[in-house]
């Protein structure tokens, strides 16, 4: 297959010239007060604080209410995630999404239950956020087989075909190209759903999400790739590791819309990803979307953050995504501090429940270790276990296979 060449069966509209004539989408991000990498306050821009009053008045308070839930529920799920890790229930590396819940829960809410996610390593809350039952995630963490990926993936591969969550990859980038594979699929079978690649910021510098931003960009296929911009790629921040800090400019190279908003406000979050999912899905145009939030803990959960300064810390909680909103639901009248402690309560109930039910699900027999090697049957296929003799499958005694 030649690149350029695309195998589509159908033609999607298009509004205006496409390839060399296709001008350049990537003008001024989304005034959002999007914080810029990596400067440690949002942008102050004239009427921001006024703007998001202007959208909380004219949303349903239900659903404003439901936002507020929705992200106070990743972060309970992710603190006792954190607590579980650390009495060893939980195993091998764990990424958290605390401070990221407003893009988490404004991404889940512009898309449609059938478009599909794929993630990186720190998805725990996309999965809920997708609609995948709280015990089932909280069992895979766990490694019990009634987890999403029967126990064998744990925190890093979350999968699930029914929501449509396609991976969790602890790869960096991994996820990039095969998340182009299937909006080409999408496009080809002429369906209307969408693919958001969801990565963070360190993933941009990668040779394949250039080659996957080129393709999407040739073919005109319906994906969306989401950038996270937590300030810090593991302890490296982005002006130390991007020639060109400001991520939403990457997508001029391919002549593809990009936006920045600001990560810690749900609203922007879900209008501006809307936008563009919807944009993709009617005209087959791909589309970069950086948010810029704060990590307010360390990159894993076993990393204590020396690298940060106190400042840094003091920062990050003064824009902690969760109090945000709260006050300013609070403000506008939408909750009260009964209706707050009531949402809590809840929220606190449905994560115990889901530990609950992780911790009384069975582990997975040995036995079924390589039933998903391969989708289908290989013949000569080894499922020999570690420490069991080389041959022994074969009727072969161990040693007789040595040379005399």
């Amino acid at each position: 297959m030649t690149i350029g060449t695309t195998p589509h069966k159908r033609a999607r509209k298009t509004t205006g010239s496409t390839g060399a004539d296709h001008p350049a989408e990537t003008a001024e991000p989304s005034t959002t007060a999007a914080p810029p990498p990596g400067t440690g306050s949002p942008a102050t821009e004239p009427g921001a604080s006024d703007a998001i009053e202007t959208r909380i008045a004219a949303e349903d308070p239900d659903t404003l209410r439901g936002l507020f839930r929705d992200m106070l529920f990743v972060r309970r799920f992710e603190e006792r995630t954190a607590q579980s890790y650390q009495q060893a229930k939980i195993g091998g590396y764990c990424h958290l999404n605390l401070g990221e819940e407003a893009t988490v829960v404004g991404m889940g809410a512009a898309m449609r239950p059938t478009d599909y996610l794929f993630t990186n390593y720190r998805e725990h809350g996309y999965a809920l956020a997708k609609g995948i039952e709280p015990g089932r995630v909280m069992a895979e963490l766990y490694g019990r087989s009634t987890g999403t990926s029967k126990g064998w993936g744990g925190s890093m591969h979350m999968y699930d075909t029914a929501t449509r969550l396609l991976g969790g990859y602890a790869i960096v980038g991994g996820q990039v190209p095969l998340a182009v594979g299937a909006a080409l699929a999408i496009d080809y079978r002429g369906d209307d759903d969408v693919v958001v690649c969801q990565m963070g910021e360190g993933t941009t510098n990668i040779g394949a999400f250039h080659e996957s931003l080129n393709i999407a960009a040739l073919w005109h296929l319906p994906i969306v790739f989401l950038v996270i911009n937590n300030q810090t790629g593991m302890g490296t921040t982005v002006e130390n590791s991007s020639a060109e800090p400001d991520l939403w400019k990457r997508a001029a190279a391919y002549r593809m819309r990009g936006e920045r908003v600001d990560g810690t406000d749900v609203l922007a979050v879900r209008s501006v990803a809307g936008k563009l999912i919807e944009t993709a899905r009617r005209e087959g145009r791909p589309a970069l979307l950086e948010t810029v939030s704060y990590r307010l803990k360390g990159h894993s959960v076993v990393d204590p953050a020396k690298y940060r300064t106190d400042e840094d810390v003091s920062i990050a909680r003064d824009h902690d995504p969760i109090a945000l909103w709260q006050n300013r639901l609070l403000d506008a009248g939408v909750l009260t501090e009964q209706s707050v402690s009531d949402i809590e309560d809840e929220v606190t109930e449905r994560v115990a429940a889901a530990v609950e039910f992780a911790e009384a699900s069975p582990h997975p027999e040995p036995s079924s270790l390589f039933d998903y090697t391969y989708a289908t049957p290989v013949a000569g296929d080894s499922r020999r276990l570690p420490a069991e003799p080389l041959f022994a499958d074969q009727g072969v005694p161990c040693g007789s296979h040595d040379l005399p």
